[in-house]
């Protein structure tokens, strides 16, 4: 497979994943973590203590669905080349229910993230995370 046909391959299952996380269903979000994701994903990004690879995401967004059960992220820009995939990503939500020790306040959040997704064998098996955390628990209040 040519760099490029690998680049589009991996854009697309991209595409897959991120259709799934913004389902707003832990099942199905679940599921496509499971079927896109590497049992022994490398997982660099600020997750929860005690945790690793594909339980440490599925338990970032049982955290992120339970705080802002209508959050969105929209891909602003997708970079692919090689084995990478690169997103730039805006998020919003509303704050209904806990989130970081901070409890519902109703108040709608927007901040950025840019994850590096690296694919092996057709799944992803390592991601890079950067997320503005200190704008959202700004917007929350609880900085």
């Amino acid at each position: 497979m040519s760099m490029d046909e690998t680049a589009t391959r991996n854009k697309a299952i991209f595409s897959r994943f991120h259709g799934a996380m913004s389902s707003g269903d832990p099942e199905v979000i679940a599921k496509a973590i499971d079927e896109l994701v590497a049992p022994d994903l490398q997982f660099h990004a600020p997750v929860p203590r005690g945790m690793t690879g594909v339980q440490a995401l599925k338990q970032v967004w049982t955290v992120l669905l339970d705080g802002f059960p209508d959050i969105h992220v929209t891909i602003e820009d997708m970079i692919a080349e090689g084995d990478k995939v690169v997103a730039r990503n805006t998020v919003t939500g509303t704050h209904r229910g806990d989130f970081r020790g901070v409890a519902p306040t109703g108040r709608s959040v927007t901040y950025g993230e840019i994850f590096i997704f690296r694919f092996e064998d057709g799944r992803i098996a390592e991601i890079w995370g950067v997320v503005d955390v200190l704008s959202q628990m700004r917007q929350l209040g609880a900085a």
